[in-house]
């Protein structure tokens, strides 16, 4: 079974075209050497993909006929992905969670709740706009 095809059966990749651009990338690796996308993968070899800058490390155990529900990815593959590389992922997903630029893009919800609140609160913003209705 091609490379492509099989991260894309065991939901590494949403789609195929994904899974070839990822090849042909150089981000997946079959024992240590990058492949391109039509390499056929036997069990017993060991995959690294590269995805969200996190490397995972897997090995083929069978080829699956067609694409697999989540439930049994399992069967066709051992995850021995690093733990620290698993680390990664979950700072990652914290610093999005906080990180935006000022000034960049519309307030969110909240930065417009803060401004509201501010704006309700101040004494200066109302002594102005009693100053203009004289």
């Amino acid at each position: 079974m091609r490379v492509d095809k099989y991260l894309w059966c065991i939901r590494y990749f949403k789609t195929r075209s994904i899974a070839t651009n990822a090849c042909k990338k150089g981000q997946v690796k079959v024992n240590d050497k990058v492949v391109k996308p039509s390499r056929d993968v036997y069990p017993t070899d060991t995959i690294s993909v590269r995805k969200n800058q996190v490397v995972y490390m897997l090995e083929v155990l069978d080829l699956p006929t067609s694409r697999l529900g989540a439930k049994l990815v399992d069967i066709y593959r051992k995850d021995t992905t690093p733990k620290e590389n698993l680390e990664k992922l979950d700072l990652l997903k914290y610093s999005k969670d906080y990180y935006r630029k000022k000034g960049t893009g519309r307030p969110t919800k909240k930065d417009r709740r803060d401004i509201d609140e501010i704006y309700e609160n101040d004494d200066f913003f109302t002594d102005i706009s009693d100053g203009e209705e004289e």
